[in-house]
């Protein structure tokens, strides 16, 4: 009897379960050397009934092994692909690709990314070529913008002159402005915490370089033990800071003070007072922000420039900066000046129910006196309840003033 070569070879035969995305489901025998593409194509000829009308169909179709999950490689056999007997097998369509876009299509997305495009420097001035030229004078736009932080200094420098007028007529004056002068003296800058020196002395640091170090770095021990790490070989780490006086300066002034307010014991409440408010003026002088200083000097401006620069500036070295680099205005001299008392809006300020009340109340005398030594500080005394109400009215009539 003759049998055919490929019987003969022939591996097991599997009989698979086939199912198809339109639901049919039959059953498929294949030997385990099958490939799965020509597995594909008989499972395509049996959902077509037997012909095939395009060929292109087989690469257009996949087989998943359902238990797997896996699509299987036409390139592979059935056992390669680890297909056992009785398995299940999805012939499925492949998705279409998404077609490529037109010419006309991608034409008209780059239109209309070109009309939502911001018109560039060229198409400003084709479309205001027939437009009449206008030359604004910028002095006059930045006069009218005032700066409402400069101009405050100079309502409170007025604003205090008024209510130590106001207060100095009530009972008790000079009790009154005595402890506002030591209310004063509480918030110093010049103190140096003395638990923090003391730890910086007891490494074996000196005590000058230790103060210095602890006013640049704000109190904080770790910060100010790298600093003199850092500058140790420094030949200006024992130049005194800007603004600052050596201990022995500082005990001839308290001494003559001392004197001067000893002499004055036997003259009226009225001189008396005049002492308090000068001495609380002196309390008020500048006193700039060492780490600043430094770093604007380093810059190449002197120490004159920079101290101009940050007391205008209240002390922020960026807006310190941009003035040294600027017209340089408002000037240092500027600072010092009061509000024109006859100006509409200082008439306005004064006319207001809410400050007139404020000024006789002592509180509101620090918080101007505070303010102008610590700018910062705005912002808690707009939050007091007895000081807010007269900050927040003098910041809407100077912002109804200033827009008329």
């Amino acid at each position: 009897m003759f049998v055919q070569e490929e019987k003969i070879f022939a591996g097991k035969v599997l009989r698979l379960h086939i199912c198809a995305s339109d639901g049919a489901e039959w059953l498929e025998e294949a030997t385990e050397d099958t490939s799965v593409e020509q597995l594909k194509e008989r499972c395509l000829k049996q959902c077509a009934h037997g012909s095939l009308e395009d060929p292109k169909s087989v690469t257009q179709h996949k087989l998943i092994h359902a238990a797997s999950k896996r699509v299987l490689s036409d390139a592979k056999t059935i056992a390669e692909e680890n297909v056992q007997d009785h398995d299940v097998l999805l012939l499925v369509k492949k998705r279409a690709p998404s077609p490529l876009p037109k010419m006309a299509d991608v034409s008209a997305e780059e239109k209309k990314k070109q009309e939502q495009k911001a018109p560039d420097r060229d198409a400003i001035v084709r479309a205001t070529a027939g437009l009449p030229s206008c030359n604004m004078d910028r002095a006059v736009v930045q006069t009218s913008l005032r700066d409402f932080q400069t101009e405050l200094r100079k309502i409170l420098l007025s604003l205090i002159e008024v209510a130590q007028k106001l207060l100095a007529l009530s009972p008790g004056a000079v009790e009154l402005f005595t402890k506002a002068n030591a209310m004063l003296d509480e918030d110093e800058e010049e103190r140096v915490d003395e638990t923090a020196l003391r730890q910086l002395t007891e490494m074996g640091f000196p005590e000058s370089r230790a103060v210095k170090a602890l006013r640049l770095n704000h109190m904080s021990v770790p910060q100010a033990m790298e600093w003199l790490i850092e500058h140790a070989d420094d030949p200006a780490i024992d130049t005194p800071l800007p603004g600052h006086t050596s201990p022995g300066t500082t005990g001839a002034e308290a001494s003559a003070e001392a004197a001067a307010g000893s002499s004055e014991d036997d003259e009226e409440a009225r001189d008396e007072l005049t002492e308090i408010f000068k001495k609380i003026r002196r309390k008020r002088a500048f006193r700039a922000d060492a780490r600043a200083v430094i770093s604007l000097m380093e810059m190449g401006f002197d120490e004159k420039e920079v101290m101009d620069a940050l007391r205008v500036s209240n002390n922020q070295q960026s807006a310190a900066c941009e003035w040294l680099l600027g017209d340089r205005k408002p000037s240092p001299e500027e600072l010092d000046k009061g509000i024109d008392p006859n100006s509409p809006l200082f008439q306005a300020i004064l006319d207001n129910p809410v400050v007139q009340l404020g000024l006789t109340n002592p509180k509101t005398l620090l918080a101007f006196e505070d303010m102008l030594e610590n700018p910062l500080n705005s912002t808690q005394w707009m939050n007091d309840p007895e000081t807010g109400p007269v900050m927040l009215q003098i910041s809407r009539i100077f912002q109804t003033m200033n827009r008329t």
